[in-house]
This record gives structure tokens, sequence and C-alpha cells, in this order.
């Protein structure tokens, strides 16, 4: 596939947009979303770890648009909880189920479970796709442990709930230059970075 200097984010999350957008600011490209390409077929997330489905998820949105295509696959990891929500992190409390949802069952599902045991974290994995190509991946972390109580505003998902001893606050209360200094999406961001602006031959700042 030629490059044209275009790169579509297979996401429709704002909340996750934004911290690519912010990390990947430097590099000399156009952005193009989902939201760019309205009716556009979901990608089917079954596999059975993260970097699987993000690897799905770009070749499928490649494919379809005929653009390199960078997606990530996302979640929270809870140790008391053999692991869980993982790859069902977005879908925890059922099909179309939304933030508030999945952290009550996330609370409910961890509740009697003493503070020190409940080691969590979110992990990330990025691909990027030309077409059926897997051309580069990452993967990053951030270990933290869950509360009941929400705390802070500035975060999505199960940011309010994951508190980052290191930090003394949780991911939600963290300002978007920190948090994407330190989250498991900076992380795996920043290590895919120069594999970016080698695809796109050079265009980093």
């Amino acid at each position: 596939m030629k490059d044209d200097g275009v790169i579509l984010i297979a996401t429709g999350n704002r909340g996750k947009l934004r911290e690519i957008q912010a990390v990947l600011s430097g590099i000399r490209v156009v952005l193009k979303t989902l939201a760019d390409f309205p009716g556009i077929k979901e990608a089917i997330e079954d596999g059975d770890t993260f970097a699987e489905n993000a690897a799905k998820k770009a070749r499928h949105y490649s494919r379809l648009t005929g653009l390199r295509t960078l997606a990530d696959d996302s979640g929270l990891e809870v140790d008391a909880l053999g692991g869980a929500p993982g790859v069902h992190s977005a879908r925890y409390a059922g099909d179309g189920a939304d933030d508030s949802a999945n952290n009550r069952k996330l609370v409910s599902a961890i509740a009697g479970v003493d503070p020190p045991l409940r080691t969590a974290r979110f992990r990330c994995a990025i691909a990027v796709a030309d077409g059926d190509t897997i051309e580069a991946t990452a993967e990053g972390s951030v270990d933290g442990r869950i509360i009941d109580d929400p705390r802070g505003e500035n975060g999505f998902g199960y940011d309010p709930h994951f508190w980052i001893p290191e930090h003394g606050m949780t991911a939600a209360q963290m300002s978007p230059s920190l948090k994407n200094a330190i989250s498991h999406r900076g992380r795996a961001l920043e290590a895919i970075r120069p594999s970016l602006v080698r695809l796109l031959g050079g265009r980093g700042c």
C-alpha cells in the first residue's frame, strides 16, 4: 500500500482518541478515525489476548478503508478475579454496558477482598497494519489496585477505581500529561512511536 501520510486510528472512544492524539502529536501525519467512516462494519474482537484483538482490528479496518491502521486493545486485569475482566473489559457488564455498569460490577465482584490483595494492572496492546500485514506491535502496562469509591473526573472506563500507589491517586485524578506518561496506553504508544516514524518515512519532529 502506498504511504500517503494518513493513519486511521481504529477507535470510536473519544477518551482513548484524545490520549492517542496527544502521544502521537509530534508525528507529521493526518489522523483519521472511525468517525470518518460512518457505517463501517465493526471488527469482531474474539481473540484470547489483547494482542490478538489489536491485530484483528488493525487488519480489519485497514482492509476496509485502504489506510494504514493503528488499533489497540486494552483492559483491566484483577488478580483476585483470576485476571478478569481482561479482554472483556469493555463489555464486562454485558454487551452495550457503559462505564458505570462495568464499574458497579467490578466493585461488586471484588467486595470482601482485602485491600492489599486487590492488585491489578491496566494492559494495552497496539498493532499497526497495512492491509493483511502487521507492520509493528507494542505493549504497555501499569500496576495498581482497585478501590471501592471512585475518585477523580479526568479519566474514563475503570480509571476512577484504579489506584496507583506510587502517585497516591487514581488514574482519573491524574492530569492528562501525567496519565499519558505513565499509563498502559501511553507506554505502548511510546514504544511503537519509532516504528511509526520509520513507516512514515521519518515524519517525526
